[in-house]
């Protein structure tokens, strides 16, 4: 049975939910979504012997938000999982993460190899720093457009959101899922500043078979005080990329794992392609090519639970043997 409480980390109160016993695996979501995005794992995790942890990142769910916009830096959210990892007992971890808890997965093994026994990213791959500011990158390459730039108005998002936040989960799930009409087919998630996101996305009759009424209620009790410290984590774009030049051309050097859809929007990102094909040649410890699910949108571990169970299961056996070896 899956249990949860709650535990003090570097500064801020996080809740988690937590099954099994053995070596610790950290499981990071993304936006905007909560613990409750690795259900499907929980189960197959611990029965193969893990020790599984899902935290609601700062910002989310039943964790600290901080005011402050400032304390939502890849830094402090590295340091989250850094110290969780310690809070919970261990030296080092397995960390997993999907969406925005990706970057957060490959930074802290990034930055902190020395805790890190492997990692796994879902749908976004391991992060090479580029040689301009993000924000201005993107807004120049789609007139202001993109989500990000949307995001980075104060206020603007998280009205629209909070609006009807069921609702509002409902159409994101929807539309970026692999269910969704013209999924795959090079849609770039732009956004008309005067009309907003939602309105622009489709709002499914029936939901896909992967996502369900209690899904829904799960994500938006999760939401119930807004979306403002999820949005806090893209309003920190640029300044992480300020943040992490010390890393500038660094690669992640623990066991990696990489698992994407090909109807996901997210690798399909200027530039992503061609990264994802080199992935082998400049990630070291890549333990086999990126895992590519035919038919899967973004939320990767919720549309293929099996397959994602089966690879991250198989993965970290691998880590485990590997280590033992040693």
């Amino acid at each position: 049975m899956v249990e949860h409480r709650m535990i003090d980390v570097n500064g801020v109160r996080l809740h988690i939910a937590e099954h099994g016993e053995g070596p610790l695996v950290v499981l990071l979501h993304g936006f905007p979504e909560s613990w409750h995005s690795w259900h499907h794992q929980f189960g197959p995790l611990a029965d193969a012997g893990f020790r599984v942890v899902a935290p609601d990142q700062r910002g989310y769910g039943r964790s600290d938000r901080p005011d402050d916009v400032n304390a939502y830096t890849i830094l402090h959210l590295v340091g989250d999982v850094v110290a969780l990892i310690h809070a919970l007992g261990e030296e080092k971890a397995y960390v997993v993460g999907h969406d925005w808890g990706a970057p957060v997965a490959w930074h802290t093994a990034l930055l902190r190899p020395d805790v890190v026994l492997g990692v796994a990213g879902l749908s976004v791959p391991p992060p090479f720093r580029g040689t301009q500011l993000p924000l201005a990158a993107m807004d120049e390459r789609f007139d202001g457009r993109f989500y990000w730039n949307y995001f980075n108005r104060p206020g603007v998002a998280d009205a629209e959101f909070g609006k009807e936040t069921r609702t509002t989960l409902r159409k994101f799930f929807y539309a970026l899922s692999g269910d969704a009409p013209g999924a795959g087919e090079g849609y770039q998630p732009l956004v008309d500043p005067e009309q907003g996101w939602l309105a622009g996305m489709p709002d499914p009759e029936v939901l896909p078979e992967w996502l369900t009424e209690n899904d829904l209620d799960v994500l938006t009790e999760s939401f119930s005080q807004g979306f403002t410290g999820a949005l806090n984590w893209y309003r920190n774009i640029d300044r992480n990329w300020e943040l992490t030049a010390p890393w500038h051309g660094a690669v992640v050097t623990p066991p990696a794992l990489y698992i994407y859809g090909d109807r996901d929007a997210v690798p399909a990102f200027p530039g992503t392609p061609e990264l994802i094909e080199r992935l082998p040649d400049i990630m070291p410890n890549l333990l086999r090519k990126p895992l590519e699910l035919t038919g899967c949108g973004h939320w990767t571990q919720q549309e293929r639970p099996a397959e994602v169970n089966t690879a991250l299961i198989e993965f970290l056996r691998a880590c485990s043997s590997s280590t033992q070896a040693t």
